[in-house]
């Protein structure tokens, strides 16, 4: 896909949503850290109905590490892997306060050294907690990034790589979200809609539905 062409489709897309945002409920970064990590191989849905009432109750990591693993466990259950979840979380709430004051770190190898956290987590907590151009590329970016041309890879890094070298840098701060949700409404997976597409004349699928 050429450059104009790329610029053209983020163009549009943020004509038609200008200030994208993550689905995920939080009210501050720890809370946006927590439901990242709760998020893995889950909906935003399903974490946000969890997450109403866990942070009623435990909205810091003070909090968190107090009400404990099993309790953690019970809030969260609804949640796939939400054993696994709640260990790390717990985890995560120590050495956040033990390592950063109860702070969330705005360093990616300070992000990836917590228990839970990988790349695509550190990715969306440093671009929507603190704004950083980062691109985190999920289940649903690699798809879009591969179907449409816009940015070709063979695994979510190599994606991520590629959007980081031809988005333009007006762009690149919000590219993750409007790829995320026109992957998420628009370009599915089993049927992508392509006849209410917005980019569909640009769009390189030569399988495109009627």
């Amino acid at each position: 896909m050429n450059k104009a062409n790329r610029s053209e489709i983020f163009r549009r897309l943020r004509e038609l949503n200008p200030r994208p945002t993550t689905e995920l409920e939080y009210a501050t970064p720890f809370q946006l850290l927590v439901a990242v990590v709760l998020s893995a191989q889950a909906t935003d849905v399903s974490v946000n109905k969890a997450t109403r009432r866990l942070f009623a109750v435990a909205a810091t990591p003070e909090a968190m590490l107090a009400l404990g693993e099993e309790s953690l466990a019970d809030h969260i259950r609804t949640i796939g892997l939400y054993r696994s979840k709640a260990r790390h979380v717990i985890e995560l709430c120590r050495l956040l306060l033990e390592r950063h004051g109860g702070e969330v770190p705005q360093q990616r190898e300070e992000l990836e050294a917590l228990p839970g956290v990988g790349r695509k987590t550190a990715n969306v907590v440093l671009n929507i907690a603190f704004g950083q151009p980062t691109i985190a590329v999920d289940t649903h970016i690699f798809r879009v990034g591969n179907r449409t041309g816009i940015a070709p890879g063979k695994d979510v890094r190599a994606v991520e790589e590629c959007l980081l070298r031809v988005v333009p840098p007006e762009f690149r701060h919000d590219c993750h979200h409007w790829l995320i949700l026109h992957g998420r409404y628009v370009c599915t997976a089993r049927k992508p809609k392509c006849p209410q597409c917005p980019i569909r004349d640009l769009c390189e699928y030569r399988e495109k539905s009627a």
